[in-house]
């Protein structure tokens, strides 16, 4: 049987991993966003323990994925909790990093001309800093969201769902229809999500950026 008639076969098995697959990385890049962007902020009013911060993100990211996959199961058992407890782990420190880069790279003159203007710092994170520093963000977060998809396969090696689940299957038992039914539609994902951030992007960041962006 060829692969495009075994995956119109198996459709519904595959939509429903694909599905699956979708929702334990968007589930860890979500809590990643709740909690990175907020500490990349807080990060930029107190650089004495940026450096600190930053390393501790740089040195979970040096961990294996399958050996942080391993740590999560005596807390959260099998299953996808402990698949997205690792993957939040993963997402922190680039949205963190771009999220604090970002902002850092805002130039100080426009602060200092909206504080001048009786701006609180509230204001002036949430109309200035937030608004010229959003491409940088989401730049983060996209190229995080496409990792995570990626490394969602592993789910399956603890008892996970999603589409690894098709890929395990098929090694177990040497059926490559199975591999690929569960391989393609993953990079297809990362792929799809890939150009929708990319748009995403693009319409919100502003105009002046852009158009600077495209000189460069």
């Amino acid at each position: 049987m060829s692969l495009f008639q075994y995956m119109i076969n198996n459709s519904s098995r595959i939509a429903a991993r694909a599905l699956e697959h979708l929702f334990i990385a968007s589930s860890a890049l979500l809590l990643a966003m709740l909690v990175a962007i907020p500490i990349g902020i807080l990060l930029t009013r107190y650089e004495r323990i940026a450096k600190i911060v930053l390393g501790i993100g740089n040195i979970i990211m040096t961990i294996p994925s399958l050996a942080l996959l391993a740590f999560m199961l005596p807390v959260l058992g099998i299953g996808n909790k402990p698949a997205i407890a690792a993957l939040f782990l993963y997402a922190l420190m680039p949205i963190m990093r771009n999220t604090y880069t970002g902002i850092n790279k805002v130039q100080p003159s426009l602060i200092e001309c909206a504080r001048g203007m009786g701006m609180t710092d509230f204001q002036v994170l949430y109309s200035i800093e937030l608004p010229l520093a959003l491409s940088i963000i989401l730049a983060g977060i996209r190229t995080t969201f496409v990792i995570l998809i990626g490394w969602a396969t592993l789910a399956a090696f603890i008892g996970g769902g999603g589409l690894g689940q098709l890929i395990w299957a098929g090694l177990n038992n040497i059926n490559y229809n199975l591999i690929l039914s569960g391989a393609i539609p993953a990079a297809g994902l990362a792929l799809l999500a890939d150009l929708m951030l990319g748009q995403l992007e693009h319409l919100l960041t502003p105009r002046g950026i852009r158009k600077k962006q495209s000189k460069e």
